[in-house]
């Protein structure tokens, strides 16, 4: 997206930047955008494994006397899975 000269980016009005994308099929972000964005996401994920496993170390006693039906493994899982999940989304941000 090249502005003309004499203007600068935010100067632009939308259809001028509609007309200027239109001959390019998919937005490119810079390197340190996906570099920050993909570091966000796996920062996320493994933490939100780390904390979610360490509470519930913290709380299984409670959790097994619980009348809940779901105990430690459906708990764990569901903590895997959301930082897995994370964690993926950052890998897919990087290449992506």
């Amino acid at each position: 997206m090249n502005p003309p000269k004499d203007r600068a980016p935010w100067e632009l009005k939308a259809e001028e930047v509609e007309k200027q994308m239109a001959g390019k099929e998919q937005f490119e972000d810079c390197l340190s955008c996906r570099a920050t964005g993909s570091a966000a996401f796996i920062g996320l994920g493994v933490y939100s494994y780390y904390t979610g496993i360490r509470n519930l170390k913290q709380r299984e006693q409670i959790i097994m006397r619980s009348a809940s039906k779901y105990k430690m493994g459906s708990r764990q899982l569901g903590i895997a899975t959301t930082s897995a999940a994370l964690v993926a989304v950052g890998i897919w941000r990087a290449f992506n």
